[in-house]
Order: structure tokens, then C-alpha cells, then sequence
């Protein structure tokens, strides 16, 4: 059989169940590290409950998915996860899903492992979103999110750093309300309302324009120019005046 025949047969089996995005439809990539967990504590041995150079490879691969090749117009992270915000008219490989996952996840484990120094892995799910409501509702979702993580992992790593072992460190945390844990951290001179923000409500990455100053040779004057650049911001808004921000970004993008 020729080649022709054959790639014409066998084409439609590696393409009969491509889903594509449809152009009205928000779109938001969620990407986790695979296994990090085990990872975090015995390979990487990272600071517990959280690590500096750790959030800060999580920030570059933000930066790098976010120039790889796609319209992303915010990137969001917290602890192992990213969550890309794709521009309304992003159009790359038709909006295939398949396509998205797979660059996507093999962009972040390539960069996250060649600038952590070891091998990681992503996944990536596509989220579709109808309206910019649920847009804006996602990233305050993921935001609560880092909230609880973040106050749960101080209150455990304290426990464990007291000598409480892991099974009995999470048993004590287990339905605790909000106020106990607080209350917990407080007893032990830890206010959480002190701690850095980026580990309380994660960090997130946008376009802007940004002034930079320069010197002209010829005219021997000073010069500014305006370039369009990546932001990390680690001062987020919280709750809904965080959502209004998301809603800000859809408009004017």
C-alpha cells in the first residue's frame, strides 16, 4: 500500500476525537506537578512549609509558559500549580485540546527541570469557561484555595517541628475551624497575617507597559521608552476586589 493510501487511512484514527474549544468559550489551562508531593520531601528537600527557591522556579516557568508560544494574558501560582488565562481571540492550533495540554505540560517540565536541576512533571487540563463571571470566580477559587493551603501547611509544619509525628500532626488538623488554626500559630508568636503574601494568596503574572529610562549617544540626553513586559505580583488584591482585577484584565486585553 502507498503511502498516500495509508496516511489517508490512518490519519482519521489519531484525529477522530479532537476537541476543539469553541471561539466564545473563556479558556484557562491548569497545570499541576506530578508526584511533587514525595518529591518536595525526599528528593528536593525543600524548607517546609515553604520554600523561596522552590516559588521562585514556579514564577519563571509562569513567565516562560506566558511567552512559549501562546496568548496568555495572566498566569496565577500557588504552591505546584499554574493557571494560564488565555487571551478571548487565542486561536494556536485551532483551539485543540489535545494540542493545548500537550505543549503546554511538556513546555513546564522541560523548563521547571532544566532550572530546578532535577526531572519534574506537569500535567495540564483545559478549564472552558462560558462568561467572565466563572472566569473571575475560577482565579478567586484557586486564590481561597492558597488561603487554606497555606494556613493548614504552617499549622502542620508547626506541629512537626514540635515533634509531632505526620499521622498525628494531621489527625489534630483534621475539621479544625479557621479561628483554632489561627489561634494555634498565634500561641506559638506566628501571626499569620505577618507571613508573606505570595505564600497566602499566591503570586500572579500579567502584561504592562513599563517605563525604562536610557541614554541617547548622539544627543547626550536621557531617554525614556516604554516596552511591554511581564509583571509578577506578589501584592495581590484579595476576594472580590482580586476578582474585580481578573475582570479589569479580560476588558482591556
Amino acid at each position: 500500500m502507498r503511502f498516500e493510501e495509508l496516511d489517508k487511512k490512518l490519519r482519521v484514527y489519531e484525529t477522530a476525537y479532537d476537541l476543539c474549544i469553541p471561539p466564545e468559550v473563556y479558556l484557562v489551562v491548569r497545570l499541576d506537578g506530578r508526584g511533587f508531593t514525595k518529591k518536595t520531601k525526599e528528593t528536593w528537600q525543600l524548607q517546609a512549609p515553604f520554600d523561596i527557591r522552590f516559588h521562585e522556579v514556579m514564577v519563571k516557568t509562569c513567565h516562560h509558559l506566558m511567552n512559549c508560544g501562546f496568548n496568555v494574558i495572566y498566569a496565577y501560582t500557588q504552591s505546584d500549580e499554574i493557571s494560564l488565562l488565555f487571551h478571548p481571540d487565542e486561536d494556536t492550533f485551532k483551539r485543540k485540546q489535545r494540542k493545548i495540554n500537550s505543549v503546554l505540560a511538556g513546555e513546564a517540565s522541560g523548563f521547571f527541570s532544566l532550572t530546578l536541576g532535577d526531572l519534574a512533571c506537569f500535567d495540564a487540563r483545559v478549564c472552558q469557561l462560558p462568561n467572565k463571571e466563572l472566569v473571575k470566580d475560577y482565579f478567586c477559587w484557586r486564590q481561597e484555595d492558597a488561603h487554606r493551603n497555606s494556613l493548614n501547611a504552617h499549622c502542620y509544619w508547626l506541629l512537626r517541628h514540635q515533634g509531632v509525628n505526620a499521622t498525628e500532626a494531621t489527625k489534630q488538623m483534621a475539621g479544625k475551624p479557621l479561628a483554632n488554626k489561627h489561634e494555634l500559630l498565634f500561641a506559638n508568636q506566628i501571626n499569620f497575617n505577618d507571613l508573606p503574601n505570595w505564600q497566602k494568596r499566591g503570586t500572579g503574572l500579567y502584561w504592562a507597559e513599563v517605563e525604562k529610562q536610557g541614554f541617547n549617544p548622539m544627543t547626550k540626553q536621557p531617554t525614556t521608552t516604554t516596552r511591554r513586559e511581564i509583571v509578577a505580583d506578589e501584592q495581590l488584591l484579595l476576594g472580590e476586589d482580586y476578582g474585580q482585577f481578573i475582570l479589569g484584565l479580560l476588558e482591556n486585553n
